[in-house]
């Protein structure tokens, strides 16, 4: 017979912690992605930028940050707090 071995979690404690604000960014599209890559382009419709001086709102995420790194080079971002 196998003894069958019981995973115990403890519960965390979260009494007393205040959750951190979640940060959003505003980023605008300031030059046009015409002569830029194919690539590039379809980074710019994923955050939802479609015309020149288009601006979103979105939470910051590793993704986020990420599309916004590649396209460092035409967009303008800002840090707020609320949308």
């Amino acid at each position: 017979m196998t003894e069958t071995k019981t995973k115990t979690t403890k519960a965390r404690k979260t009494a007393g912690q205040v959750p951190a604000p979640e940060r959003y960014l505003k980023i605008t599209l300031v030059r046009s992605l015409v002569s830029h890559p194919r690539s590039q382009r379809v980074v710019a419709r994923g955050l939802g930028l479609r015309k020149l001086q288009s601006h979103v709102v979105r939470p910051e995420s590793p993704e986020t940050l990420g599309m916004v790194r590649k396209l460092a080079h035409v967009l303008k971002v800002e840090a707020t707090e609320k949308p």
